[in-house]
């Protein structure tokens, strides 16, 4: 085994040799006691000739090997050893640095060091102050961080460096993300390639998550590509002690300036100062071991025994060896046995000894606060409680735990409601735990979310109140801090590792994107597409986003002053500075200098809202989600289940009223446009429901405005396993689609008795009345589709007294759409892209675009430019938060494409147009007010109005 990895040799436990009792034979007697006498004498001259034994003797008088006892004594030496964090400063090479490759002189950035000026005191930094962009030169070589000053000379760096121009824009250290399973369970999606949990048991603290990190998944590039450099790479969350993680950089093999293809080649430190552990409580472990009678744990209650009964094992097992070690301190001639060594414990036990950084799964105060017992009666430390939901409600239960540092919260921005740990979550879990003096991570836990974009989550974490220079460390310094690598990443500074990214825009504005990466010194990509985006500025951190907006005040009429965009039909896109908005009723009674209006609600005291950078637009529509028919993804009880067999209307499953249909209205989303699901929150079959997110009950006036939007089916490879009869393969699904709207080409002009089933729809489908609504990311199967609809098309025409010809079929998903824009376009199929940035999670999503560095645009990039009438669903119901950010990602990167008022579009007016909804009615009685563009990071709602007679304002 290496010595460097830190573990002791694993050796079986073996005794010395005992002397068996024989009672003797009293003819013996006294022959017995003679040859006593005589061994007496033997032992003692033996004694006195062993006490002057040579020290390389093989056998001590127990009958131990000298040898393996000085190998006891040597491990003893090295399980008792607390770590340090590696030194960055004072190195003259990064341990990872290959020879070879050529020093890096990047001129003319704009740098965020990552720690404030010189002299700033602690409580000042923690306010932000001292921290700011400068304008600095950064020289890299031999794997380190050597300069960074204002101007750097070429002809002060060695002769061979390599020249980068920044051109003025931001450079950060390479962003680190604290918990993610890629190479463990790599992407695409397969059986044979997963190994994220070990599930032969529940307590595994011995397995490694090493052993099942794939070098090759192309997620680990897909993940750099969004200036991730070092992840976290953790076991899975199904056990309560899942196993020991590694700290990984993400350069891989000969391409990105490695050596090889080599799990061991991806460690972040390769002398292994630390070694870091994975564990989980709450709702995972239950719900995979539990099993009443037989296994465990059914609950939380038997979780804590778990955790106790194995820390309780291990502290026997620490307490054995460290006697072991203080015997064998004194001589080892003393012990009379070999240090007790086990591998099942020895990781735990490394725990115990403060050598390990323990990252725990826990979400709801119970799990917390059991955890934090755990701490203090067993003395180890906790780095940070992963995922955490429940922290920021809690705060002083965090700095109770044991240790001189509190765990910080490992988080999502705003990703929830996916099971009931997560149904209390906060957007303002940051803010709050910052003000409570607590730290906060943010996260991808990817494949949960696409690494590539956990900065995205840090730019949420800034819009959501915490402070712009906490959430630029959310990513960086605090995570490097964290795993113990607070002196070597996370900054830029003199000996720090050079893990260096250069973005096209502030790493926290909507759509920012590396324009370089290096890891180590080394840049990543030889021809990196970089988008044409224009100056790149640094973002004004924004004060007011930290004011934790409270419940809104319905208002009959009120104005808001200091618009100065209005993006709605009909009216006119720009305003000089500071115009008016007049609301009446729920409606907009003028726009402009309203000079009249604001009199006389000056006189009547109406309230008046005073916005420095107001934006007016239509509101957004969620297409696509869950939200309407579910209020918690995991709990049966808050859902409306999976149809199977039956095909059924939403309308029908219709619960208004939740945490997802009032935050949906709450960020401006007040309309939404769900189907029943097939089997998966992703899949769905049946007719669709548009409703107001705002409304109480489906009876409420004006609640449903489309009925039946829809005609829904699946064709993804869930199809497969979704339980319909004769329906196990895609072909099965597409040919029995073909027959059904053949079936219904042929019956179109009968009447069907019940106006609420299948064939009755599938009629207004064929006749045109009624949009069909495909879920389908594979090419291929898109592919088998249009020749379905030209098939259809074909059978009517060929009925002569029909004028409908065209089928109005709609792609949703669309993950490899992109391979068939032009296609799609000729056939006049509008594609809703669900996710908005695919990342090839499943097979049939595999020739996804990831975008820029790695590609030149996304799917959206490629329809929009071929012609398809386009839109962005929701793939997961708590996206609803971020619909205007995901189309200003779309305007940002589209390189000119689209403006403004058409990015919003692909959240709102173009969803309408897909599906033939009328929304010239809507639209009067539903817009919503902006303080700042709702296309940017910094942009929040100020007042919505739903189409119920009022405004929603929040002050």
């Amino acid at each position: 085994m290496d010595d460097k990895s830190g573990l002791p040799p694993y050796q079986a436990h073996a005794e010395p040799p005992r002397w068996r009792r024989h009672k003797p034979r009293r003819a013996r007697a006294f022959r017995f006691l003679a040859l006593g006498c005589l061994c007496f004498i033997a032992f003692a001259q033996w004694k006195q000739l062993s006490q002057r034994r040579p020290v390389n003797a093989e056998l001590t008088v127990h009958g131990l090997s000298v040898k393996r006892l000085q190998e006891d004594l040597a491990v003893c030496a090295k399980i008792n050893r607390v770590p340090d964090d590696p030194i960055g400063a004072g190195r003259e090479r990064n341990a990872r640095y290959i020879d070879g490759h050529a020093p890096t002189l990047i001129k003319n950035a704009t740098v965020w060091v990552g720690e404030p000026a010189p002299g700033t005191s602690d409580e000042d930094a923690r306010k932000g102050v001292g921290y700011s962009w400068i304008t600095a030169d950064v020289y890299l070589a031999y794997g380190l961080i050597q300069r960074v000053e204002s101007s750097i000379a070429v002809s002060s760096v060695a002769s061979n460096a390599l020249v980068f121009n920044a051109e003025g824009r931001p450079l950060t250290a390479g962003i680190i993300d604290m918990h993610s399973h890629a190479g463990g369970s790599p992407l695409p999606e397969s059986w044979g390639n997963e190994d994220l949990n070990e599930m032969a048991s529940d307590i595994t603290p011995y397995v490694r998550s090493i052993d099942g990190i794939h070098p090759n998944d192309h997620q680990i590039q897909v993940i750099k590509s969004g200036g991730v450099t070092t992840s976290l790479i953790l076991p899975g969350s199904a056990n309560n002690m899942g196993g020991e993680a590694y700290v990984i950089k993400l350069a891989v093999g000969k391409p990105d300036g490695r050596n090889e293809t080599s799990a061991v080649d991806l460690l972040a430190d390769p002398d292994r100062n630390w070694r870091f552990m994975k564990m989980a409580c709450g709702e995972n472990p239950k719900r995979v071991y539990g099993k009443p009678g037989t296994q465990g744990p059914t609950s939380r209650l038997g979780e804590s025994w778990e955790f106790r009964q194995a820390f309780e094992h291990a502290t026997k097992y620490v307490q054995e060896q460290n006697d072991w070690c203080t015997a064998a301190a004194g001589g080892i001639e003393q012990v009379r046995t070999y240090l007790p060594q086990e591998l099942r414990w020895e990781s735990l036990g490394a725990l115990l000894r403060h050598q390990v950084r323990l990252n725990t799964h826990c979400y709801t105060i119970s799990d917390l606060e059991a955890f934090v017992d755990h701490t203090n009666e067993f003395k180890f430390k906790v780095r940070a409680f992963h995922h955490a939901h429940q922290t920021y409600l809690v705060p002083e239960i965090l700095k109770r735990a044991y240790g001189d540092e509190p765990p910080a919260s490992a988080l999502f921005a705003d990703n929830m409601w996916y099971k009931s740990e997560a149904y209390t979550a906060s957007e303002y879990a940051g803010k709050i735990l910052y003000d409570a003096g607590l730290e906060t991570v943010y996260v991808s836990d990817n494949p949960v979310l696409n690494a590539q974009h956990v900065v995205f989550e840090a730019a949420k974490g800034y819009k959501y109140g915490l402070p712009y220079h906490a959430a630029l460390a959310a990513v960086t310094t605090g995570p490097a801090a964290r795993l113990g690598f607070g002196n070597r990443l996370g900054k830029i500074k003199s000996g720090f590792d050079a893990d260096v990214v250069v973005w096209d825009s502030d790493p926290l504005s909507v759509g920012a994107t590396p324009v370089q990466v290096w890891i180590d010194g080394t840049a990543q990509y030889e021809n990196p597409v970089v988008l044409e985006k224009g100056p790149a500025q640094v973002i004004v951190p924004d004060a007011s986003l930290s004011k934790i907006p409270g419940e809104p005040v319905s208002l009959d009429e009120v104005v808001f002053t200091g618009i100065s965009r209005v993006l709605l039909a009909g009216r006119e896109e720009s305003l000089s500075a500071n115009n008016t908005v007049v609301v009446s009723k729920g409606e907009i009674a003028c726009i402009g200098a309203c000079e009249a209006e604001l009199r006389a609600a000056t006189e009547s005291k109406t309230p008046i809202i005073k916005l420095n950078n107001g934006y007016v637009t239509e509101s957004l529509t969620a297409f696509g989600s869950t939200i309407g028919l579910n209020a918690i993804d995991a709990e049966k009880d808050t859902d409306n289940g999976n149809n199977g067999n039956a095909f059924t209307r939403a309308e029908d499953g219709l619960a208004l009223d939740t945490n997802k249909t009032n935050t949906a209205y709450n960020y401006g989303v007040t309309k939404a446009i769900s189907a029943p699901k097939l089997r998966g929150q992703d899949t769905h079959h049946g007719t669709s429901v548009g409703f107001l997110t705002g409304a109480r009950t489906p009876l409420d006036q004006d609640a449903i405005f489309s009925p039946d939007a829809a005609v829904h089916y699946t064709l993804t490879p869930t199809i497969k396993s979704a339980g319909q009869p004769d329906i196990s393969s895609i072909s099965a699904a597409v040919g029995a689609l073909r027959r059904k709207l053949l079936t219904a080409v042929s019956t179109r002009t009968e009447s069907i008795p019940d106006t609420y089933s299948e064939s009755f729809y599938l009629q207004r489908v064929v006749n045109g009345t009624l949009p069909l609504v495909l879920t389908v990311h594979s090419a291929d199967v898109i592919a088998a589709v249009l020749k379905v609809k030209h098939a259809v098309e074909d059978a009517l025409q060929q009925q002569r007294d029909t004028t409908t010809t065209a089928l109005r079929l709609v792609i949703h998903g669309g993950a490899e759409a992109h391979l068939l824009a032009p296609q799609l376009a000729a056939a006049h199929v509008g594609v809703i892209l669900a996710p908005l940035f695919s990342y090839a999670v499943t097979w049939d999503q595999r020739r996804a675009l990831s975008g820029a560095p790695l590609t030149n645009g996304t799917a959206i990039d490629a329809l929009l430019a071929a012609g398809v009438r386009t839109a962005v669903g929701l793939e997961e119901d708590w996206w609803v938060r971020d619909l205007g950010l995901l189309a200003g990602i779309a305007h940002k990167n589209g390189q000119g494409r689209i403006d403004e008022r058409e990015a919003l579009g692909l959240v709102g007016g173009n969803l309408l147009e897909l599906l033939g909804v009328e929304k010239e009615e809507l639209a009067p009685r539903h817009f919503v007010v902006w303080e700042g563009s709702p296309l940017e990071i910094g942009g929040r709602v100020k007042g919505v109005s739903g189409g119920r007679g009022w405004v929603d304002v929040w002050e």
